[in-house]
């Protein structure tokens, strides 16, 4: 195998015409330059240089390499000069992935610090509710992902393989129209809504529904279902039925003509950042998990 350090003892030997010249322009010694050449012609399997009296002049071989070790080198320091600007946080790319509630909270916040702190690093952001976001992580279509699970979930095995960083406990809370009859209370059971028309969210939020409400002895009657937020707060607020939201999904959007309850007993969905052991040593991603968090804590 030729190393780029033998690659530039033979330029040095070209330029100068002498193992002694070399070694001065390196600043080694002339037997390390000797025994660099000897390695290098090993390594090749023919001459590359050959003694004409006081001086060195390349064989076919050697002039060869020479002209080929011009780009070698000159691409291996841009590309060394690439790496350290990715460590240092003066360049690099994030892929992120994050369910539509933390997209509108905690992703801006977090992105905007990041790119105060280091301009040179570039965030990408795609949407997506989890499981299928950490599928994306464990498939290699995202750095990070953003992602919840619900109290009592089994979920936590599925993610022993990944980093964990915890963000944050987003309560449950109940959303009625202003009219409605506990509007005005300062806090309900769920068994409360038992025969209520319910407007339900995202495949996951729903399931965590039908068992919270199982739990308390109904079966919700859900007219409405739909992955948008904005949405089943609209449907709410027109007396279309009540629902329950995690309180990230209420953050962002102004609840015209609804009113947010609180539902006992209490019920949380924890938000996570997750990536790949490997890719927590990455400086970009391990800072993007940094703002995340310190947006968390806001």
């Amino acid at each position: 195998m030729i190393e780029a350090r033998h690659l530039r003892v033979l330029r040095a030997v070209a330029a100068t015409g002498s193992f002694s010249a070399a070694a001065r322009e390196l600043g080694c010694t002339q037997p390390a330059v000797s025994q660099q050449m000897k390695a290098l012609e090993s390594s090749a399997g023919t001459p590359l240089l050959i003694r004409t009296g006081r001086e060195m002049r390349l064989t076919q071989a050697g002039g060869a390499l020479v002209r080929h070790a011009a780009g070698i080198l000159a691409g291996l320091t841009a590309a060394e000069e690439e790496v350290a600007a990715i460590a240092g946080l003066r360049a690099g790319r994030v892929r992120l992935v994050s369910f539509p509630s933390g997209s509108s909270t905690l992703v801006p916040c977090a992105l905007a610090a990041l790119r105060a702190a280091h301009p040179g690093t570039r965030v990408s952001l795609v949407e997506a509710e989890p499981p299928r976001s950490v599928e994306m992580l464990r498939e290699g279509d995202c750095d990070v992902a953003l992602a919840f699970r619900y109290e009592g979930a089994t979920a936590a095995e599925e993610w022993s393989d990944l980093v964990v960083r915890p963000l944050l406990a987003d309560r449950l809370v109940g959303l009625v129209p202003d009219g409605h009859r506990l509007a005005g209370a300062d806090s309900v059971t769920i068994g409360e809504f038992a025969d209520e028309s319910w407007i339900a969210g995202c495949p996951r939020c729903r399931r965590q529904l039908v068992e919270v409400c199982e739990s308390a002895g109904f079966v919700p009657r859900i007219d409405f279902a739909t992955d948008d937020y904005p949405a089943v707060i609209g449907l709410v607020g027109a007396g279309l039925g009540v629902a329950v939201l995690p309180e990230l999904a209420i953050e962002s959007v102004r609840p015209m003509g609804a009113r947010t309850v609180t539902v006992e007993p209490a019920v949380q969905r924890e938000i996570v950042a997750l990536t790949l052991p490997d890719l927590a040593q990455v400086p970009a991603v391990a800072a993007t998990l940094d703002h995340l968090a310190r947006a968390a804590a806001r």
